[in-house]
Formats: structure tokens, C-alpha cells, sequence
């Protein structure tokens, strides 16, 4: 008999040689309908591979990430079959489960495929799908595996690569593949099949190599998830923040200037200041201090922080100087110029902490194919700030922190989101500096304080940086998808690289704790999940104008004028539509701009001093006539809903 323990803690002994899916059947009939993959002492298993150990056995449906994973997986393998049916002496390489659905990665040879072909492959796979073939796991030689993929380069570098007795394959109808493993009981759970995309893709992702295609899809168990998931993908297509930005003017990119280098427009720039207006206003009450720092340093700044080490491969080349042997480098962080701020002078553990807080650009060579309007830029604007504080100080400064991103979220209207403590991975010390009794130091802090806080967190083991764990904030937006937004890092080691001290109560020199954080992350990426999120309708204290005022005929300009000065006086932000064009016009056009008031001012209005106030997306809601005194005050109610004063 073995000893399995579930989730809940509960242990049930069953023989040896039970399988995840007897274990399902005993507890409930319903549940083994539903599971379809597994996971024992941590490492995924099929539902049908025998326990043999005691051990924690972890059951999954579709409604679990890991679920939806084996399912996405499960349906890559029957992609790469459809593919290899349709279009003979292709070359298949590796097909993972993503985030949303799965890819194949494939050497057509000289087979083209375009969107005209998705229809075929979707019915090939649910023909194979309704078959209902199990998948398969079966252990081979290194040798076996080799001759059965003599004539696939791809392949066999894979195997090449791994070690005899550790190969395995899965089967499923007529088809093979190399498979770790992790698959559903069998074809026929698939019901719902959609080819999404295809791109360009070098193996290994090495852009030296050979390029191949990408096959991207998703599947389901229903046709209805499918036929939601393809609604919000339209949504996504509305609310995508590269339209949303040329339609509100607010920024531009240039091939003169080049890619992945933004350019803020008037609009834009002003709602980047309001952003950082309003971050400033709550970290001056939290006792930050502004800095500012240059866009480039000595080489030798980036070596000393481990950044050169880490990234120099992956920035943008050293500038040379007409001085023999020097060499700068555009920022790639603005934590090393922080550093040297707090070594600038000696400090007592009275003077701590010290907040450095500074909107900092910094520039990242990323690839050309990775680059995506604001999210995946060359240089970003960090708001970034350090703490360096007295150990003992550690835990309250974190939780200060914690404060401050969730008043961020709270006032952006971001409610959706989860804590992810991000630590070292354990098999691989060398992505790390820094020692192993820091680190423990470090990651133990964070935890503690996401508890004290009550968060909702989890722990992702590889996800730390490299000087030091780290606490995201995984937000989800409107339309569900997960982001990271907000971060916040532990950090023992940068201050031992740049001998940072300061003199403790016994007289002695010791060493700070710094932490790293940004609430935004980045203003780039910031505003374009903010701009997907809201679909461009911003929390009103943040709109770039908050209202539009529309005159009915050109006899009515001075009084439009009027208004327009009486609410600057309010500070409203409000613009005049004075155009010779109908009020319907204005109106449709002021609702495209995503104005949230539209003030249309008449005969009546300039007659009893009011305004006819209509607001954006209440079509055939009726307009209301008010003072503007009345409508400076429901401006003001709306904001102060969303907007709360930041306690510290």
C-alpha cells in the first residue's frame, strides 16, 4: 500500500500501481469526468502513469491553469499530426502549451501556408479529435529515437541533447512524437479547435538559425468557450492600445527616430504628467525624495552593479569616447546611479531610511520581432525609487511600499490582481549574486510581509532578479488577461558591491538593505495596459479633456468662451467645438475622443446661464441642465470616488 496525500492535506492509502484517475474515481465520479491531467510530488504524470511511492498527487480540470495547459499541449500533438497529413515531408520541431492556446513550430520546406488554410487544419484535427485516441507515454533508447528521426535535423539535436533511459514518446492514432509528457486521457475531450496566426520564428530562437513557422492556436471543451474566447479577442482588438494611441493623439512612433522609441504627442505627454503628478504627490507625503540622474554612465558603474555581466550582451553597445579606453553605456538601470546618490556622503542609522525616487529613462536593446507598440519598447521611463534602510527597518518599509502600489491600483481602477513572490531557482545559483544566507534573509522578508498584509500571493520559484527576490503585483485587466504591474525587491547584494555604510548605534560600519520598487513598472508599458484596460475611457481625473464644449451655431461662441473660463476656473479641462458642423456631428465625434461630458450650449443656456450636459457612451439617456457651479461639483464628486487621498 502507498500513502497519497491531496491538496486538502487529507491522506488516503491506496495499492501500489494506482493511477490519478482511480484516485478521482474514489473520491467522486463527477470529479474523474472532469480531471484531465495530474501532477505527483511536483513533476506532471499522465492520468493513466501508476504511483508506485507515497507521495502529494495534485488532480487538475479545465477550470486549473495546469489543466488547460496539458489540454493546450494535448492539442499541439494533434495539430502536428493534422500538418503532417496535409502537407507531407514537413519537419516538426517543438509544439508547447502557452499562455492562451499552444504553437508548432515547423519547417514547411516548400509547402506556403496562409489563412486561407486554417479551415482544413481545423477540420483534420476534430476529425482526429472525434476518434477519441488516447495519448500514449513509452519510454525509448537514445538509438531508437535517433533512427526514428534520422531525416529531422531539428529532432535530433533535441535528442542529442538529452541522456538514454530519460527519452520518452507519445503516442496517439497513427502519430509520434518526442514528449516529456503531460497530456489529457485522450482525443475526444477536445471539441473546439481555432488556427489563429502564423509568423516567423528561428529555431531555438537564435536568429542565426533556420527560420520556421509558427502555427499558433487554441482549443476548447466546449464550442461556447470558443465562441466567447473569439468575442474577446475582437474586444481586444477594440481596446488595443496602439489604435487607441493614434485615435487619442497621445503618441507616434518614427522609423526616422527608430523602433521601439516612443513619441509622446501634447496629449499624451500631459497625461504621462498627470500620472507622475499624482505618484509624486503621494510619495512626497510617504517621505521620498526627487533625484535625477543622466541617461548614460562609465562602463565600469554597470560592471561594478552586475549588469553589465547580466544584460551587457543584450543593451545597446558601448559608446566611445574620443578618450582612449573609455566607454559609456545608455542607462540600463538607474539603481547603480542610486547607489553612488547614497555614497555621495557618510550617514548615521539616524539619517535612515533614505527614499531616492526618481521617473528615470532607461534603454534595452530588445529584438526587433519582440518589440510591440508601448508594452515592448527600447527606452522606458521607470518610476522608479530606492530605500536604503537598517535592517531593522526592512519589514516596515516593504509594507510602506505594499501601501502605496495598492493606493496606485485602487485609484486606476485596477481591483483585479495577485501578489507573486518571486524567488531564486534553487538548481541554478549561478543566475544569482550575492549569498545563499541574503537570499534567505530576503525572500523570508517578503513573505512575511505579503502575509502581515493579508495578500493574496503565491510563490513562483526562477522569477527573482538577479541581485534579489522580488514581490510582483499580476494584475488582471478588463478582458481578464494577466499583466505584471508593481514591483517591489529585496535587495543585500548592490549595496555590498558599491560598499555602501552607514554608522550603526555601537559606532561601527554597517551595511544597508536596499529595496527596489516601481508602482507602475514603467510609464510606457503602464499606460498601454491602462489604455486596454479602460478601452481609453481613464478615470476622469486622468482624461485629457474632461469635457467638450459643443455651441449650436456660431452665434453662441461667446458664450462657449465664457463657460470654458469658468470652468478653468473649477480647474476643469475642456475644449470648444465652435465648428459649423451639426450637433449631431460634434457629438459623434466628441464620442469617439472619448470625452466623458459633452456641453452643448444654446439659445436656453446663454439665456439662464446653464449648460445642457450629455455624458459619453449614455446615448439616449437624455441630457441634464445645470449650473456650472452644479457641474463643477459633479465633476468633483466623480473624482473624489475614484481619486482618495493617500494616508501614509
Amino acid at each position: 500500500m502507498i500513502k497519497i496525500t491531496l491538496p486538502d492535506g487529507s491522506v488516503r492509502e491506496y495499492a501500489s500501481g494506482v493511477t490519478p484517475m482511480d484516485v478521482a474515481k474514489s473520491i467522486s465520479e463527477g470529479l474523474a469526468r472532469n480531471v484531465i491531467s495530474a501532477s505527483f510530488n511536483g513533476t506532471t504524470v499522465e492520468t493513466v502513469t501508476e504511483l508506485t511511492t507515497d507521495g502529494t498527487l495534485t488532480l487538475y480540470t479545465w477550470n486549473d491553469q495546469d489543466g488547460k495547459k496539458a489540454f493546450w499541449h494535448s492539442t499541439s500533438h494533434v495539430m502536428a499530426q493534422a500538418l503532417e497529413e496535409l502537407y507531407p515531408g514537413i519537419k516538426l520541431t517543438i509544439g508547447p502549451a502557452i499562455e492562451k492556446g499552444f504553437y508548432y513550430d515547423v519547417d514547411f520546406g516548400d509547402h506556403k501556408i496562409t489563412d486561407a488554410d486554417f479551415k482544413k487544419i481545423e477540420d483534420r484535427v476534430l476529425e482526429i479529435a472525434r476518434e477519441k485516441h488516447d495519448f500514449k507515454m513509452r519510454s525509448v533508447t537514445k538509438a531508437e529515437a535517433l533512427a526514428l528521426y534520422k531525416d529531422n535535423e531539428f529532432k535530433t539535436e533535441l535528442i542529442e541533447n538529452l541522456e538514454d533511459g530519460t527519452i520518452t514518446f507519445c503516442d496517439h492514432s497513427t502519430f509520434t512524437d518526442l514528449c516529456r509528457g503531460g497530456h489529457i486521457p485522450n482525443t475526444g475531450i477536445i471539441k473546439a479547435v481555432k488556427i489563429l496566426s502564423v509568423a516567423g520564428a528561428y529555431w531555438r530562437g537564435n536568429e542565426k538559425n533556420k527560420q520556421l513557422t509558427r502555427v499558433y492556436g487554441i482549443s476548447f471543451p466546449k464550442q461556447k468557450d470558443l465562441t466567447d474566447y473569439l468575442e474577446l479577442l475582437e474586444e481586444a482588438k477594440r481596446r488595443d492600445h496602439r489604435k487607441l494611441g493614434k485615435e487619442l493623439e497621445l503618441f507616434h512612433f518614427s522609423q526616422r527616430v527608430g523602433q521601439g522609441l516612443p513619441l509622446w504627442l501634447p496629449k499624451g505627454a500631459a497625461l504621462r504628467d498627470r500620472l507622475e503628478q499624482f505618484l509624486k504627490k503621494a510619495q512626497k507625503k510617504a517621505g521620498y525624495e526627487q533625484v535625477v540622474t543622466p541617461h548614460i554612465g562609465q562602463k565600469e558603474l554597470y560592471v561594478t552593479s552586475g549588469h553589465y555581466a547580466k544584460y551587457g550582451a543584450d543593451s545597446f553597445q558601448p559608446i566611445h569616447t574620443p578618450a582612449e579606453g573609455e566607454e559609456f553605456l545608455l542607462k540600463p538601470m538607474n539603481c547603480p546611479h542610486h547607489c553612488e546618490i547614497f555614497n555621495a556622503r557618510p550617514w548615521s542609522y539616524k539619517d535612515l531610511p533614505k527614499r531616492y525616487a526618481e521617473f528615470g529613462t532607461v534603454y534595452r536593446y530588445e529584438q526587433s520581432g519582440e518589440l510591440h507598440g508601448l508594452t515592448r519598447v527600447r527606452g522606458f521611463t521607470q518610476d522608479d525609487a530606492h530605500i536604503f534602510c537598517t535592517p531593522d527597518q526592512l519589514d516596515a518599509e516593504f509594507k510602506n511600499v505594499i501601501d502605496l502600489v495598492l493606493y496606485v491600483f485602487g485609484s486606476l481602477g485596477f481591483e483585479n490582481f495577485t501578489a507573486q513572490v518571486s524567488v531564486r531557482d534553487l538548481d541554478n545559483p549561478e543566475k544569482y549574486i550575492g549569498s545563499v544566507e541574503n537570499w534567505e534573509k530576503a525572500e523570508q522578508a517578503i513573505i512575511n510581509a505579503a502575509k502581515d498584509k493579508g495578500l493574496n500571493y503565491v510563490i513562483e520559484s526562477g522569477e527573482a532578479a538577479f541581485y534579489g527576490p522580488k514581490l510582483d503585483f499580476m494584475v488582471k485587466d478588463a478582458l481578464g488577461r494577466s499583466w505584471q504591474l508593481g514591483t517591489i525587491q529585496v535587495d543585500y547584494n548592490l549595496p555590498e558591491r558599491f560598499d555602501l555604510t552607514y554608522k550603526g548605534a555601537d559606532n561601527e560600519l554597517h551595511r544597508p538593505v536596499m529595496i527596489h520598487r516601481a508602482p507602475f513598472g514603467s510609464m510606457e508599458r503602464f499606460i498601454a495596459i491602462l489604455l486596454e484596460h479602460t478601452g481609453g475611457n481613464f478615470p476622469l481625473w486622468l482624461m485629457p479633456e474632461q469635457a467638450i464644449i459643443l455651441s449650436l451655431s456660431e452665434k453662441y461662441e461667446n458664450y462657449a468662451k465664457k463657460v470654458s473660463d469658468l470652468l478653468e476656473n473649477h480647474e476643469i479641462r475642456a475644449l470648444i467645438d465652435n465648428r459649423n458642423e451639426t450637433i449631431g456631428k460634434k457629438i459623434r465625434e466628441a464620442e469617439t475622443k472619448k470625452i466623458p461630458f459633452m456641453l452643448i450650449v444654446g439659445e436656453e443656456e446663454e439665456k439662464n446661464g446653464t449648460i445642457s450636459v450629455r455624458k459619453h457612451g449614455q446615448e439616449g439617456k437624455g441630457n441634464i441642465t445645470i449650473t456650472i457651479d452644479e457641474f463643477a461639483a459633479l465633476v468633483n464628486e466623480e473624482i473624489g470616488k475614484s481619486l482618495k487621498s493617500f494616508e501614509v
